[in-house]
């Protein structure tokens, strides 16, 4: 029977790893094989049970964890993260609860968890969410601004655009994604009022262009910030683990000279 310390050695192994990545993209596949009519019907128990067979290596993978880190385990983010999931996932489906059923799909998100890349991806962008705040508060204020703008210029010729403060917001939202704005409201606004786009083109340049940029470089920022730390660590690591051997080829050494 192995030990906590077996176990341990076991669910930090790259083996093991590569095994739950593997469950957890093979049960990404089964549930999207459930969503088929004609395969549920051919092969529905097979693939339930499979379903339920990646669900139960879920369980004692977190339960293994559980029992080795004890309360530990729960200081961890990410393991929080792939408890609520599971957790998710054995909830009773129930007439009332029966949206639960779609939820499971959300177990794909413990490939986060599973490959260091990808989560070095979200840490960064949770990282980078306290100056993504500023910059969305810019944002809003710019298009609050554009919007009041609009509506007063533009409002009365084109009230499906411009109408309301709302619509007006909507339809600069849609210029700033650059889908069908020059054709599909700029120019005919521009039928109408010539001098429209001294509006348009100075928006375009600042919300898509300056502030959308701003953000990108928030993230990816934050991206090498995390990776930096993540690299400090495996120095530190590196550099611990030459002090021991060091150490302990000093005392070998003494230890030959006494004799």
């Amino acid at each position: 029977m192995l030990t906590r310390e077996g176990l341990q050695n076991l669910i930090e192994h790259q083996f093991f790893r590569s095994f739950i990545l593997a469950v957890i993209l093979f049960n990404a596949i089964v549930l999207g094989v459930e969503t088929s009519q004609a395969a549920m019907s051919d092969f529905g128990s097979i693939i339930l049970t499979l379903d339920a067979i990646c669900l139960a290596i879920f369980v004692a993978e977190l339960a293994t964890k559980i029992y080795v880190h004890r309360w530990q385990f729960f200081r961890n983010g990410w393991n929080n993260f792939d408890f609520l999931i599971v957790a998710v996932a054995l909830v009773p489906v129930t007439q009332g609860l029966s949206v639960l059923r779609a939820l499971r799909v959300l177990r794909l998100f413990r490939v986060i968890s599973a490959a260091p890349t990808l989560r070095r991806v979200v840490e960064g962008l949770i990282n980078a969410l306290p100056g993504m705040g500023s910059v969305f508060l810019l944002m809003g204020v710019v298009f609050y601004i554009g919007s009041v703008i609009a509506t007063k210029l533009f409002g009365s010729a084109f009230p499906e655009w411009f109408g309301t403060l709302g619509g007006s917001a909507y339809s600069l939202f849609q210029i700033m994604t650059l889908e069908s704005w020059s054709m599909g409201i700029a120019r005919p606004v521009m039928d109408v009022f010539p001098h429209a786009w001294l509006f348009f083109v100075p928006f375009i340049l600042i919300t898509t262009f300056v502030v959308v940029n701003l953000v990108v470089g928030l993230v990816v920022n934050s991206m090498q910030d995390a990776h930096n730390v993540e690299a400090d660590e495996r120095t530190d690591t590196y550099r611990d683990d030459v002090i021991v051997r060091l150490s302990e080829i000093e005392r070998l050494l003494k230890t030959a000279e006494h004799r």
